[in-house]
């Protein structure tokens, strides 16, 4: 394939040429239309761009492959402003379900509802659900997935009432009165989700395929799958062997299931399944602590809008010391959940005392914190200082910017979704979408970026813009950064000869249109390992 004619940013060197030519999967040249014109025979395929932009294959460094797939038929709850709408769409969704079915929806978000009369967002209780729907188990997940709404049916099918205890990184709602709210934050998740139906084998390799036609849809190819298990990722082996599999896959493996990190600790990561260069399973992924939207990110001092909440610690700090050296041992990269400056601190403080514990210096260890939303000042330099990677999604910076202050205060807000200051202690950022909890959408991820701005462009100046990205950070962001993250930098996030024919095609190109006209910038086709894979249906 040749495509010619347009604007093909190579990520090598700030090379900007106007072709690129691919074969057997590879990138074989990028030059002048005429230097790769030379190259053709008579089984190329022309592509002529007329003028669009080409970009290698896009990354999202943070999200959830099932979950993307599943939120597409689960009840959709995002955008509700108001809990009567929430109830009003799930009951609606109880007529067409057989009787006694659990239904599970997701992405309310109370911060998105009128304040009580106090002036606060409250998280909502369970009884006008209960009352709305009393004969089949609701459970509705919060947007950022650390947090959901249980009704009476649920409650009583799980077996908790009134004396369950929250465990350990857990948070169970009350009612002043004592009785359950039916909110259940983080780890008290447990108690209600082990009493749902399991996902079947089949409905797993559905919502697997359709993720894919979703990524490509926005010119994905790399994905940074952050928690898995083993029943999917034998899923993902069966995909991938019957090449089926059009990602670059990236696996997180679930660090609270000790049975599973025991076998890969055993049986030693796998950087290429196959060869086939889609399937790779060599990071751990652990939780630090919860949320901010429900309270649950952990904090040094409380929450502004909670005086006697410090947010919640989910793994305790000899578990993560002790999964941190292990991986280390076993060559494996570790990826927490830190969003609260206190979550971050733990973290950067086990893998400091692991790197120090383990007997491997020369250890190529790329650890992670995912998200690190709120960071202290004395914190952000220490990212560089230990080769940490804070791996982050610029889409939570705009969906949290109306409340986030509320939540942490004017002084600590400095500290939140802090691209600038990070980038210049000398940190990369690999960028995610955290879908489902945000949308998938990376012209959003890079406007944001740029101009810590909505899609339209709100608000005016943006929100703390001292912290923008360039352009060409934001670039790297989707591209080299993920690659890099993942121990990927020698094929891919660079459209340059021996790397991967990866890429995605713009009618705008992101990096030379005016800020507000990025929302009018749109993928037109993708390519993965040198075939389309994606392309409007009426192009």
């Amino acid at each position: 394939m040749i495509l010619f004619g347009g604007s093909v940013y190579t990520q090598q060197d700030g090379a900007v040429e106007e072709a690129i030519a691919l074969q057997d999967g590879r990138v074989l040249a990028v030059g002048s239309t005429e230097s790769i014109m030379k190259l053709a025979d008579d089984g190329t395929l022309f592509v002529d761009l007329a003028g669009k932009a080409v970009y290698p294959g896009f990354a999202d460094a943070h999200a959830h492959l099932v979950g993307i797939g599943t939120a597409a038929v689960q009840l959709n709850l995002v955008g509700t402003t108001s809990y009567e709408e929430v109830i009003a769409r799930t009951v609606e969704r109880s007529k067409s379900m057989p009787q006694g079915e659990w239904l599970v929806g997701r992405g309310w978000d109370q911060n998105d509802w009128p304040p009580s009369d106090s002036g606060a967002h409250e998280l909502p209780t369970h009884m006008a659900l209960s009352e709305a729907i009393p004969d089949r188990p609701v459970v509705l997940v919060r947007v950022d997935g650390h947090a959901v709404l249980a009704n009476a049916a649920a409650m009583k099918a799980a077996g908790v009432g009134r004396e369950t205890k929250a465990p350990e990184g857990g948070r169970i709602g009350r009612m002043t009165s004592g009785e359950l709210s039916g909110v259940f934050v983080d780890t008290a998740e447990d108690l209600i989700s082990v009493a749902m139906p399991g996902t079947t084998a089949a409905a797993v390799r559905e919502a697997i395929l359709a993720a894919t036609v979703s990524l490509h849809e926005q010119g994905i190819t790399q994905f940074h799958d952050a928690g898995v298990g083993l029943d999917t990722l034998g899923i993902l082996e069966e995909l991938a062997t019957a090449n089926a599999l059009q990602l670059r896959l990236h696996e997180m493996l679930h660090g609270s299931d000790d049975a599973l990190l025991e076998r890969y600790f055993t049986n030693g990561r796998v950087a290429d399944y196959q060869g086939k260069g889609t399937l790779a399973v060599r990071s751990i992924k652990l939780y630090a602590d919860g949320a901010l939207g429900s309270r649950g990110a952990a904090l040094l001092e409380p929450y502004s809008d909670e005086h006697s909440h410090n947010g919640l610690i989910i793994t305790p700090e000899e578990k993560m010391k002790s999964v941190c050296q292990s991986a280390i041992e076993a060559g494996f990269q570790v990826c927490t959940h830190a969003i609260g400056d206190r979550g971050v601190r733990a973290t950067l403080d086990a893998y400091q005392w692991a790197m120090s514990a383990t007997k491997n210096e020369n250890a190529d260890l790329r650890f992670r914190v995912e998200h690190a939303q709120i960071v202290h000042a004395d914190d952000i330099p220490r990212f560089a200082e230990l080769g940490v990677i804070p791996s982050m999604q610029a889409q939570h910076q705009t969906s949290d910017m109306p409340w986030a202050e509320e939540r942490v205060g004017a002084q600590r807000i400095r500290g939140a979704y802090a691209w600038r200051s990070f980038l210049e202690t000398g940190s990369i950022i690999p960028g995610g979408s955290d879908a489902p909890v945000e949308r998938l959408d990376v012209v959003a991820q890079f406007k944001a970026a740029v101009t810590r701005q909505t899609r339209e462009g709100q608000p005016q100046g943006g929100w703390y813009p001292e912290q923008n990205m360039t352009r060409q950070e934001a670039l790297n962001m989707l591209t080299i950064w993920p690659a890099q993250s993942a121990f990927r930098e020698h094929d891919l996030g660079r459209l340059t000869p021996g790397y991967r024919a990866d890429l995605v095609v713009f009618d705008g190109d992101l990096m030379t249109v005016d800020t507000d006209s990025l929302q009018n910038c749109h993928p037109v086709m993708t390519v993965f390992a040198g075939e389309v894979v994606w392309a409007p249906k009426d192009q």
